[in-house]
């Protein structure tokens, strides 16, 4: 095990939890520094989208990256302090439940670019923030489901009615109904951003109504399409290796074109007080769908595909719909 780890292990939760060592810049070029604090493991589906991106930058030799995992809602201003302290250029990390704190904190480093997902507004020159739009693929995972169903009855499982949760099975279900104007749609939300075995009661609720496929946006969702011998589709991952005969395509969301946008910024000596959201659409490579197309019927590939390059090209706009679906 290397050092890093043994660091990771020991030290989880503190603000020197993780080291990732960067490969030797381009000649002339500059690696910022980056700390990345995420209240839940990297391995859970959200960060490891986060942590996946700057432990591909590092790679690249763009940035030398640091990250704490697991930290608590009561440590995550002592961490951001921390690393602040530390002279980080770019802290990334997650605000919601922290906002105030750490707008607060922000304010008291302005040298320091901060990336946060958040529910609210950027601030002052250096408050960036992002939102995870992924629901262009949703509609996409969906046109396939419209054709694959039998029963015509759609369930989707989210984790609570926040925008975003929302846009996403709204997406999906704009895309079934594009290839099933008839559809009839379950929705499910669990109350709670993790519990596994929830959204798999909610998935089998959802199937013993008519659904015969569902849309996880939460973990867990697919056990219940497993445990059923139904189909399901999977959010911000790629879920088919777990489920390889379950989960016939996902709804993929990409960190890195966010992460390569602000870095963009602060070596410019650009402000990165402003939303770093529209990089999460799939004409700058921050969506895109990930299906197998052997458990795809054959026709059911041609017109998906076409609204995906039209996406791309800018020719399809996903309708973005924040409201509750009912």
């Amino acid at each position: 095990m290397s050092n890093s780890l043994n660091r990771r292990s020991l030290l989880k939760g503190t603000a020197a939890a993780g080291l990732v060592l960067a490969a030797p810049p381009v000649l002339g070029q500059t690696r910022l520094r980056v700390a990345g604090i995420h209240a839940s493991p990297v391995e859970n589906a959200w960060n490891s989208r986060l942590h996946s991106a700057m432990v591909e930058a590092a790679a690249d030799g763009a940035i030398d990256y640091v990250f704490s995992e697991g930290v608590s809602g009561t440590d995550y201003g002592r961490a951001t302090r921390e690393y602040a302290e530390q002279g980080v250029d770019l802290i990334v990390g997650e605000a919601y439940a922290v906002e105030r704190e750490i707008r607060q904190i922000a304010g008291d480093y302005p040298d320091v670019a901060f990336l946060m997902g958040s529910s609210g507004e950027p601030s002052g020159d250096n408050f960036g923030t992002f939102g995870t739009w992924n629901h262009e693929a949703a509609y996409l995972a969906g046109m396939l489901s419209g054709r694959m169903s039998d029963s015509g009855i759609f369930g989707a499982v989210g984790a609570i009615p926040i925008p975003e949760v929302n846009m996403l099975i709204n997406g999906f279900r704009q895309g079934v109904n594009v290839t099933r104007p008839d559809a009839q749609h379950l929705i499910g939300f669990i109350g709670t951003f993790f519990d596994p075995p929830k959204a798999r009661e909610a998935g089998l609720a959802q199937i013993d109504a008519g659904a015969d496929i569902l849309f996880g946006e939460r973990i867990g969702t697919a056990d219940a399409a497993k445990e059923r011998g139904i189909k399901a589709i999977g959010s911000l991952i790629d879920y088919t290796p777990r489920y390889p005969e379950t989960v016939f395509a996902n709804a993929m969301w990409y960190f890195r074109p966010l992460l390569d946008a602000a870095l963009a910024d602060k070596a410019a000596g650009d402000p990165t007080g402003r939303s770093y959201t529209p990089y999460c659409l799939m004409a700058e490579g921050g969506n895109d769908i990930v299906y197998q197309p052997s458990m795809v019927p054959e026709d059911a590939i041609p017109e998906m595909e076409e609204a995906r390059a039209a996406i791309k090209a800018g020719a399809l706009t996903v309708e973005i719909d924040f409201d509750e679906p009912t």
